[in-house]
């Protein structure tokens, strides 16, 4: 569901008409090379595509308005190969509506010290014509994130694939349908928001929908694709003995391929990239989506639970981040500490909606009762998640901007097997610590719901939340409460007067 290919980014030359032709001409030769260089070092995950240098105010607004229209294009490369007073640079800037990164670097390694007049001086003016285009960005106040270092060193192309895995987070979120069966649940605060102001910032609409109208989708699903469904379960998972074709609740399994048919029906029809259920009211529903909801996140759908849609794009924009890489992303919830003095660790789980893309080994399928609600049991997958780096990170309204948290956390095997434990779960030692990280989690407001991730890094999720606008925090292996704390205050004076300073 989510590929990469066609998408790309332009690579855009700035200079002038100071220099001569001759210059140009070197510098379009170096440009194109740069680009297919860094192509051909198969270490970016999307296509760069050499543009014609811009010398004029209305070359670089034009390009900037075709950049603005080219569906494929998720962002632009700029470079300042001389020196392009930024002036020219305005009204371009100004118009444009993709992201753009700033690639300080130079087409030379290192300096041919005893050839150097100046020729090559004219021609080589990176170190100070990026100077001059890093001030307007900055007079501008625009969002961006700058590379420093040469375009062939791997830092630098690992650092330009983390833009552009968060500039195609944020291309898919343009325009993005999120759809939202059942209204929030049960007076819980953090999952409710402002979905107009989501549209306005981050470009995805949230659509409401009574749980009757999946139920409809639901209802039209013939026999035929059920029993096709089903012998796709057989063969994909470990099923447990009571779900088997000569099961006793082999009947509850198919109204679980039902369930599966008729809200993919419902989300490929609408257009849609993510969801949100309710456990609330069922509204004919024989059992709560556990099986579909994991399976249709394993294609890259975004899911949040209990109508909680932040979490839900959230989750989707990780998973279009991570598409391609090892690892998964999963819809997640710090359910309950292990407070062991040496090692307090966390147990995440969710009720059934663990996406099964973060599964240490084959999972199972299973049936059990959710214990709360008084609906029907539903079929779930049962697994664990394997060891290793992983980042939990969670959306917020804090009612004068949207805030991002995002905690290091260092997934670990259970010390004993959770042979009683009906759902999929990860266990994690959060960095720094539990005491410092639970606390920093709380003093920021994070949502007991999150985006989990091996795949996604933080580099990627700042990124994201620069394209974005979003207030970022980061809880990991150096954080300081007293300092964290300070963070805190300083950002709600920031975004409280941001807007004077500003204009």
């Amino acid at each position: 569901m989510i590929d990469f290919k066609g998408l790309e980014v332009w690579f855009v030359t700035g200079s002038q008409h100071l220099y001569g032709e001759a210059v140009l001409k070197k510098v379009a030769e170096h440009s194109q090379e740069m680009a297919q260089g860094m192509v051909k070092s198969g270490k970016l995950p999307l296509k760069v595509l050499f543009k014609p240098v811009v010398t004029t105010p209305d070359a670089i607004t034009e390009l900037c308005r075709d950049a603005n229209k080219a569906r494929n294009c998720v962002g632009i490369i700029t470079w300042m190969h001389t020196f392009s007073p930024a002036k020219m640079w305005i009204a371009g800037l100004n118009a444009l509506r993709k992201p753009f990164v700033h690639l300080h670097t130079q087409y030379h390694r290192d300096l041919p010290w005893s050839e150097i007049d100046m020729d090559f001086m004219n021609l080589n003016q990176s170190a100070h014509g990026d100077r001059e285009f890093g001030f307007i960005g900055s007079r501008m106040r625009l969002n961006r994130k700058v590379i420093v270092g040469f375009w062939q060193d791997e830092d630098v192309l690992l650092s330009l694939a983390t833009w552009m895995r968060a500039a195609c987070a944020w291309h898919d979120a343009q325009g993005a349908r999120i759809a939202r069966f059942g209204d929030n649940m049960r007076d819980v605060a953090v999952t409710e928001g402002d979905k107009v102001e989501a549209q306005i910032q981050l470009g995805y609409s949230v659509n409401g929908y009574g749980v009757g109208d999946l139920v409809k989708s639901v209802s039209v699903v013939v026999d035929s694709e059920i029993d096709r469904l089903v012998a796709e379960y057989d063969d994909s998972y470990t099923v447990a003995k009571s779900l088997r074709s000569d099961g006793c609740q082999r009947g509850s399994l198919r109204e679980a391929a039902r369930i599966e048919l008729g809200l993919r029906t419902f989300l490929e029809n609408g257009g849609f990239k993510a969801f949100t259920t309710t456990f609330e009211d069922l509204c004919g529903l024989a059992q709560l989506p556990g099986l579909a909801v994991q399976r249709l996140m394993l294609e890259g759908y975004g899911f949040g639970a209990e109508g909680d849609w932040k979490t839900a794009a959230l989750v989707r924009a990780m998973k279009v981040m991570g598409s391609g890489l090892d690892g998964g992303t999963s819809f997640m919830e710090d359910y309950t500490y292990d407070l062991n003095k040496e090692n307090p660790k966390v147990l995440g789980a969710h009720m059934l909606e663990v996406c099964a893309s973060i599964a240490g080994s084959k999972p199972s399928l299973e049936i059990h009762p959710l214990s709360i609600g008084g609906k029907d049991a539903p079929a779930r997958l049962v697994f664990t998640v394997p060891s290793g780096p992983a980042v939990n990170a969670t959306l917020l309204d804090m009612g004068n901007r949207f805030r991002m948290v995002v905690n290091e956390v260092d997934v670990i095997q259970p010390e004993k097997p959770l042979s009683k434990l009906p759902v999929a779960s990860a266990v994690w030692i959060p960095r720094p610590n539990l005491k410092v990280a639970a606390a920093g989690w709380i003093l920021a407001g994070g949502a007991h719901h999150t985006g989990f991730s091996q795949s996604v890094t933080i580099g990627m999720l700042e990124d994201f939340a620069e394209i974005a606008g979003l207030e970022f925090l980061v809880i990991g292996e150096e954080t300081n409460l007293s300092e964290f704390k300070k963070e805190l205050r300083w950002n709600d004076l920031y975004y409280h007067l941001s807007k004077g300073l500003l204009s």
